[in-house]
């Protein structure tokens, strides 16, 4: 065991590492540090691993302050000894745009308020430092669409501001992986929620000028989401690695890129074409005096064919950039007429999802006659009803009326049965002549 290591450390060097996806890896000194994610046994808040490169041990340090919620696919930015950890996703899928720092010396958590409007609740998106001074979060998931905003940390304001950016433009994207490489931010992979993003783009850091340097087909493995990425340089060469990634089916391909050299010293100035025939005239002129020695010269009676003969290099170099903005002119031209298909195809979905809501909307009115008949029908078997119940009241009055009526006369007939009885009696005595002679 290490004897600097903390006594908090809990080293299980001779078990596996936990199983975790949506984690975040960086390399700080000799070790790797991995943060969050989701893991079989969950937590309630965000978790951090050591991996010691030297000694091929783990461990699981004890952390310290504002510990932030468990969560995963969020970004984080080392900044010598201080981890800059910015959204994800929480275990209740809930999407996170907060901002936490991890002291890797006391291993302490501090939540960070910032000012200005944060950027927007995502999770899979990229972030980096550049000039150990501003932080840039790009795109991102959230629950429906994908970002393709570039956002900017002041880390001595802590102030948030969109930076406007220009050149090519750049799809939405979740799930990629990006690294920096001086002043050029490379981004590789992800994609939407339709399909993987299929060009690799470059944000020139000082400038804010997106670029794209290289594009793949959409079932090539450099267009998945959930890949890796990382660069090393080896005799002076900058080199990007990429790896694995899931497009429809799990990669383990390894991919090396070179990039080409890029103009970061100054910005590019473009002259129009008159102004560059103005300066060619006035190179030429300039070559004519100093070769025949003359104190001065009229610009207009230089001829020609001495202008062409003696034209600079600029000339050539700004042919050469004519020809870049032709070419870029084309790519833009190409991008307009794709929006504008996609424009048409939207529009003519939205024609489709109107009229569906227009007979939609005569359906429900149908439906609320249909519902206002049936409610009046509710009401008069209602009225019915209560005039039946009102009748059937009266019939039970009536037959207990009755049935008082009966008893009565069950009652009078059982008062009156003797006497008739007498009376027969008497009668029948007389008819057959034994009634008793009178004295």
């Amino acid at each position: 065991m290490d004897p600097k290591r903390s006594k908090s450390d809990t080293v299980i060097s001779d078990q596996v590492f936990p199983a975790s996806a949506g984690h975040s890896v960086v390399k700080w000194e000799n070790k790797l540090v991995v943060v969050a994610g989701h893991c079989k046994e969950s937590s309630d808040t965000v978790k951090v691993w050591l991996i010691d490169l030297e000694t091929h041990s783990w461990s699981a340090p004890a952390t310290n302050g504002e510990a932030p919620i468990a969560r995963g696919g969020q970004s984080i930015s080392l900044v010598g000894s201080l981890l800059f950890m910015f959204g994800g996703e929480d275990n209740r899928r809930r999407l996170l745009n907060d901002l936490y720092i991890l002291d890797l010396n006391t291993m302490t958590w501090e939540a960070v308020r910032t000012k200005k409007a944060a950027p927007a609740p995502r999770y899979d998106h990229t972030a980096v430092v550049y000039a150990d001074q501003y932080l840039l979060i790009f795109g991102g998931s959230s629950y429906s669409p994908c970002f393709n905003d570039l956002h900017l940390l002041d880390l001595q304001t802590m102030e948030w501001s969109q930076p406007e950016t220009q050149g090519t433009y750049v799809t939405p994207r979740g799930g990629h992986a990006s690294t920096l490489i001086e002043e050029n931010w490379y981004i590789v992979g992800g994609g939407d929620n339709k399909s993987g993003a299929t060009e690799t783009i470059v944000l020139n850091t000082s400038k804010f000028v997106w670029s794209v340097a290289a594009s793949v087909t959409v079932r090539d493995p450099l267009a998945s989401e959930g890949l890796t990425l990382s660069a090393m340089t080896v005799d002076g060469e900058n080199f990007i690695i990429a790896f694995g990634g899931y497009n429809g089916k799990y990669n383990n391909e390894i991919y090396i890129m070179k990039p080409k050299p890029r103009d970061t010293l100054r910005p590019r100035l473009l002259q129009s074409p008159a102004a560059a025939a103005a300066a060619a005239s006035v190179t030429a002129a300039y070559a004519v005096i100093s070769a025949n020695d003359e104190k001065s010269i009229d610009i207009n009676t230089v001829d020609d064919s001495d202008i062409k003969g003696v034209q600079p290099n600029g000339a050539q170099e700004f042919a050469i950039k004519v020809d870049e903005l032709t070419t870029e002119k084309n790519n833009l031209e190409s991008r307009l007429t794709e929006v504008r298909e996609e424009n048409s195809r939207l529009k003519t979905n939205l024609d489709a999802v109107n009229n569906s809501y227009s007979e939609l909307g005569k359906e429900l009115q149908s439906v609320q006659g249909q519902l206002e008949a049936e409610s009046a029908r509710c009401l008069k078997l209602e009225a019915q009803i209560a005039f039946a119940q009102k009748r059937l009241e009266s019939f039970s009055s009536l037959e207990h009326e009755l049935e008082t009526l009966r008893r009565q006369k069950s009652q009078i007939e059982r008062t009156v049965a003797p006497a008739q009885k007498q009376r027969s009696g008497g009668m029948w005595q007389w008819v057959s002549g034994s009634a008793e002679n009178p004295e």
